[in-house]
Protein backbone atom coordinates (compact mmCIF):
# COMPACT_ATOMS: atom_id res chain seq x y z
CA UNK A 1 0.00 0.00 0.00
CA UNK A 2 1.11 3.54 -1.07
CA UNK A 3 2.63 6.30 1.78
CA UNK A 4 3.75 9.08 2.00
CA UNK A 5 6.95 9.85 0.17
CA UNK A 6 8.80 12.46 0.78
CA UNK A 7 11.09 12.30 -2.42
CA UNK A 8 8.02 12.35 -4.60
CA UNK A 9 6.25 15.24 -1.99
CA UNK A 10 9.73 17.54 -3.03
CA UNK A 11 9.74 16.93 -6.43
CA UNK A 12 7.84 20.61 -6.10
CA UNK A 13 9.30 21.50 -3.17
CA UNK A 14 9.43 25.13 -4.27
CA UNK A 15 5.48 25.68 -5.91
CA UNK A 16 4.60 23.49 -2.36
CA UNK A 17 6.59 25.93 -0.06
CA UNK A 18 5.64 29.51 -1.64
CA UNK A 19 2.24 29.48 -0.41
CA UNK A 20 4.05 28.59 3.12
CA UNK A 21 6.19 31.07 2.67
CA UNK A 22 2.94 34.00 1.53
CA UNK A 23 1.04 32.73 4.96
CA UNK A 24 4.51 33.21 7.66
CA UNK A 25 4.93 36.45 6.05
CA UNK A 26 1.29 37.85 6.87
CA UNK A 27 1.55 36.60 10.63
CA UNK A 28 1.64 39.64 12.79
CA UNK A 29 3.38 38.39 15.90
CA UNK A 30 6.67 39.83 16.08
CA UNK A 31 8.61 37.54 18.59
CA UNK A 32 6.97 34.46 19.59
CA UNK A 33 8.94 32.41 21.75
CA UNK A 34 7.12 28.75 20.79
CA UNK A 35 5.92 27.82 17.30
CA UNK A 36 4.30 24.55 16.00
CA UNK A 37 4.12 23.33 12.70
CA UNK A 38 1.42 20.92 12.00
CA UNK A 39 1.55 18.50 9.54
CA UNK A 40 5.24 19.41 9.00
CA UNK A 41 5.54 16.59 5.96
CA UNK A 42 9.35 16.48 5.28
CA UNK A 43 10.21 20.01 7.00
CA UNK A 44 9.73 22.70 4.32
CA UNK A 45 7.19 24.68 5.88
CA UNK A 46 9.20 24.35 9.29
CA UNK A 47 12.19 25.62 7.57
CA UNK A 48 10.76 28.81 6.90
CA UNK A 49 9.29 29.31 9.97
CA UNK A 50 12.94 28.93 11.24
CA UNK A 51 13.82 31.57 9.25
CA UNK A 52 11.16 33.81 9.73
CA UNK A 53 11.43 33.83 13.69
CA UNK A 54 14.94 32.54 14.27
CA UNK A 55 14.99 32.94 18.06
CA UNK A 56 11.51 30.89 18.43
CA UNK A 57 11.07 27.22 20.07
CA UNK A 58 9.64 25.17 16.94
CA UNK A 59 8.26 21.50 17.04
CA UNK A 60 7.21 19.82 13.76
CA UNK A 61 4.08 17.68 14.57
CA UNK A 62 3.12 14.87 11.58
CA UNK A 63 1.91 11.37 11.31
CA UNK A 64 4.16 9.69 9.32
CA UNK A 65 7.52 8.43 9.90
CA UNK A 66 8.58 8.30 6.83
CA UNK A 67 8.20 12.47 6.53
CA UNK A 68 9.54 12.70 9.74
CA UNK A 69 12.55 10.74 8.72
CA UNK A 70 13.24 13.13 5.80
CA UNK A 71 12.55 16.27 8.60
CA UNK A 72 15.13 15.38 10.67
CA UNK A 73 17.84 15.12 7.85
CA UNK A 74 16.56 18.66 7.09
CA UNK A 75 19.02 20.34 8.89
CA UNK A 76 16.41 22.71 10.39
CA UNK A 77 16.43 23.05 14.20
CA UNK A 78 13.36 21.77 15.80
CA UNK A 79 11.76 19.36 17.73
CA UNK A 80 10.26 16.71 15.62
CA UNK A 81 7.06 14.74 16.51
CA UNK A 82 5.36 12.10 15.46
CA UNK A 83 1.81 12.93 16.16
CA UNK A 84 -2.42 13.04 15.54
CA UNK A 85 -2.98 16.62 14.83
CA UNK A 86 -6.71 15.97 16.32
CA UNK A 87 -5.65 14.54 19.43
CA UNK A 88 -2.67 17.45 19.37
CA UNK A 89 -5.72 19.36 19.52
CA UNK A 90 -7.88 17.91 21.79
CA UNK A 91 -4.97 18.43 24.79
CA UNK A 92 -5.31 20.31 27.38
CA UNK A 93 -1.49 21.72 27.54
CA UNK A 94 1.17 24.49 26.64
CA UNK A 95 -0.24 27.12 24.68
CA UNK A 96 1.74 28.43 21.41
CA UNK A 97 2.70 31.87 20.30
CA UNK A 98 1.93 30.37 16.67
CA UNK A 99 -0.18 27.16 15.67
CA UNK A 100 0.97 26.78 12.53
CA UNK A 101 -0.13 24.38 9.21
CA UNK A 102 0.61 24.76 5.84
CA UNK A 103 -1.29 22.10 3.52
CA UNK A 104 -2.28 19.78 5.95
CA UNK A 105 -5.71 19.95 7.70
CA UNK A 106 -7.69 19.49 4.26
CA UNK A 107 -6.66 15.57 5.25
CA UNK A 108 -8.78 16.08 8.98
CA UNK A 109 -12.24 15.84 8.97
CA UNK A 110 -14.66 18.05 11.24
CA UNK A 111 -13.37 21.17 11.03
CA UNK A 112 -16.37 22.85 12.77
CA UNK A 113 -14.75 21.49 15.80
CA UNK A 114 -11.11 20.77 14.92
CA UNK A 115 -10.75 24.61 14.19
CA UNK A 116 -11.78 25.97 17.76
CA UNK A 117 -9.39 23.70 19.40
CA UNK A 118 -6.90 24.55 17.39
CA UNK A 119 -7.44 28.16 18.26
CA UNK A 120 -7.59 27.22 22.29
CA UNK A 121 -4.12 26.02 21.93
CA UNK A 122 -2.86 29.52 20.88
CA UNK A 123 -1.21 31.34 23.56
CA UNK A 124 -2.69 34.99 24.69
CA UNK A 125 -1.70 37.60 21.95
CA UNK A 126 -0.23 34.47 19.26
CA UNK A 127 -2.03 33.08 15.98
CA UNK A 128 -3.07 30.37 14.34
CA UNK A 129 -2.08 30.34 10.53
CA UNK A 130 -3.98 27.82 7.81
CA UNK A 131 -3.27 27.61 4.88
CA UNK A 132 -4.89 24.46 2.40
CA UNK A 133 -6.10 23.55 -0.76
CA UNK A 134 -9.19 25.38 -1.78
CA UNK A 135 -12.18 23.26 -3.00
CA UNK A 136 -11.90 23.92 -6.79
CA UNK A 137 -13.44 22.73 -10.22
CA UNK A 138 -10.70 22.79 -11.82
CA UNK A 139 -9.80 19.64 -14.01
CA UNK A 140 -7.33 18.21 -12.27
CA UNK A 141 -9.23 18.04 -9.24
CA UNK A 142 -12.75 17.61 -10.42
CA UNK A 143 -11.51 14.16 -12.85
CA UNK A 144 -10.01 12.49 -10.17
CA UNK A 145 -13.06 12.09 -8.45
CA UNK A 146 -15.24 11.45 -11.48
CA UNK A 147 -12.88 8.56 -12.69
CA UNK A 148 -13.39 7.04 -9.12
CA UNK A 149 -17.24 7.31 -9.67
CA UNK A 150 -17.30 5.99 -12.89
CA UNK A 151 -18.95 2.65 -13.62
CA UNK A 152 -15.38 0.87 -14.28
CA UNK A 153 -13.71 1.75 -11.59
CA UNK A 154 -16.35 2.68 -8.81
CA UNK A 155 -16.29 -1.47 -7.34
CA UNK A 156 -12.84 -1.49 -7.58
CA UNK A 157 -12.31 0.66 -4.48
CA UNK A 158 -12.10 -1.75 -1.46
CA UNK A 159 -13.27 1.79 0.84
CA UNK A 160 -14.38 4.52 -0.09
CA UNK A 161 -11.44 7.28 -0.76
CA UNK A 162 -10.87 9.69 1.64
CA UNK A 163 -11.30 13.00 0.25
CA UNK A 164 -10.20 16.99 0.77
CA UNK A 165 -11.95 18.26 3.94
CA UNK A 166 -11.89 22.28 3.08
CA UNK A 167 -14.97 24.57 2.97
CA UNK A 168 -15.46 28.17 2.10
CA UNK A 169 -13.95 31.40 3.24
CA UNK A 170 -17.01 32.35 4.26
CA UNK A 171 -17.33 28.97 7.16
CA UNK A 172 -14.19 29.34 8.42
CA UNK A 173 -15.09 33.37 8.82
CA UNK A 174 -18.16 32.34 10.81
CA UNK A 175 -16.37 29.64 12.93
CA UNK A 176 -13.54 32.26 14.00
CA UNK A 177 -14.45 35.03 14.38
CA UNK A 178 -16.83 34.84 17.23
CA UNK A 179 -13.39 33.07 19.29
CA UNK A 180 -10.08 35.52 17.84
CA UNK A 181 -9.60 39.14 18.28
CA UNK A 182 -9.19 39.67 14.49
CA UNK A 183 -9.08 37.20 11.84
CA UNK A 184 -7.22 37.54 8.54
CA UNK A 185 -7.93 35.45 5.39
CA UNK A 186 -7.68 35.43 1.71
CA UNK A 187 -7.18 33.28 -1.42
CA UNK A 188 -5.04 32.91 -4.25
CA UNK A 189 -4.94 31.15 -7.29
CA UNK A 190 -1.07 29.92 -8.10
CA UNK A 191 -0.70 29.41 -11.78
CA UNK A 192 2.28 26.94 -11.96
CA UNK A 193 4.20 26.01 -15.15
CA UNK A 194 5.18 22.51 -15.37
CA UNK A 195 6.70 19.93 -17.63
CA UNK A 196 3.62 18.92 -19.23
CA UNK A 197 0.59 16.61 -17.90
CA UNK A 198 2.50 13.43 -16.39
CA UNK A 199 3.89 16.50 -14.22
CA UNK A 200 0.33 16.91 -12.57
CA UNK A 201 -0.32 12.90 -12.57
CA UNK A 202 3.16 13.79 -9.99
CA UNK A 203 1.66 16.35 -7.99
CA UNK A 204 -0.80 14.85 -6.95
CA UNK A 205 0.64 11.61 -6.65
CA UNK A 206 2.61 13.31 -3.86
CA UNK A 207 -0.91 14.41 -2.30
CA UNK A 208 -4.58 14.29 -3.20
CA UNK A 209 -4.69 10.92 -5.06
CA UNK A 210 -3.13 9.00 -2.05
CA UNK A 211 -6.19 8.35 -0.50
CA UNK A 212 -7.43 6.88 -3.69
CA UNK A 213 -4.58 4.66 -4.56
CA UNK A 214 -4.30 3.73 -1.16
CA UNK A 215 -7.36 1.92 -1.53
CA UNK A 216 -7.18 0.34 -4.73
CA UNK A 217 -6.38 -3.49 -4.50
CA UNK A 218 -3.47 -4.18 -6.50
CA UNK A 219 -0.56 -2.16 -7.93
CA UNK A 220 -1.62 -3.13 -11.54
CA UNK A 221 -5.00 -1.45 -10.30
CA UNK A 222 -2.83 1.96 -8.82
CA UNK A 223 -1.09 2.19 -12.41
CA UNK A 224 -4.08 1.73 -14.82
CA UNK A 225 -6.24 4.05 -12.73
CA UNK A 226 -2.84 6.40 -12.79
CA UNK A 227 -2.88 6.31 -16.70
CA UNK A 228 -6.57 6.60 -17.03
CA UNK A 229 -6.44 9.93 -15.22
CA UNK A 230 -3.20 11.16 -16.83
CA UNK A 231 -5.14 10.82 -20.58
CA UNK A 232 -8.30 12.42 -18.74
CA UNK A 233 -5.89 15.22 -17.82
CA UNK A 234 -4.77 16.21 -21.80
CA UNK A 235 -7.90 17.40 -23.47
CA UNK A 236 -7.73 20.26 -20.27
CA UNK A 237 -4.33 21.34 -20.04
CA UNK A 238 -2.87 22.04 -23.89
CA UNK A 239 1.01 22.64 -24.26
CA UNK A 240 2.07 26.38 -24.19
CA UNK A 241 4.25 27.79 -27.45
CA UNK A 242 7.24 26.26 -25.17
CA UNK A 243 5.53 23.53 -24.52
CA UNK A 244 5.01 23.79 -20.81
CA UNK A 245 1.58 24.01 -19.32
CA UNK A 246 -0.47 26.30 -17.32
CA UNK A 247 -0.80 24.45 -13.84
CA UNK A 248 -3.33 26.33 -11.75
CA UNK A 249 -3.94 25.97 -7.85
CA UNK A 250 -6.41 27.73 -5.35
CA UNK A 251 -5.47 27.88 -1.87
CA UNK A 252 -7.58 29.22 0.92
CA UNK A 253 -5.74 31.12 4.18
CA UNK A 254 -7.05 32.36 7.55
CA UNK A 255 -4.64 33.60 10.05
CA UNK A 256 -6.59 33.88 13.36
CA UNK A 257 -5.24 36.12 16.57
CA UNK A 258 -6.23 35.26 19.83
CA UNK A 259 -6.68 38.30 22.54
CA UNK A 260 -4.41 39.17 25.15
Amino acid sequence: MPVWNAARYLRFSDERTRPCRDLAARVEVALPRRIIDLGCGPGNSTAVLAERWPEAEIAGLDSSEEMLATARTSGTAALWVQGDIVRWAEQEAERFDVVFSNAALQWVPDHASLFPRLLARVAPGGALAVQLPAYSEQPAQRLIRELARSSKWKARFTAPPADWHAEGIAFYYDLLAPRAARVDMWQTEYIHVVEGTRAVVEWYRGSGLRPFLNVLPSEKDREQFLAEYHEALQPHYLPQADGRILFPFRRLFAIAYAGE
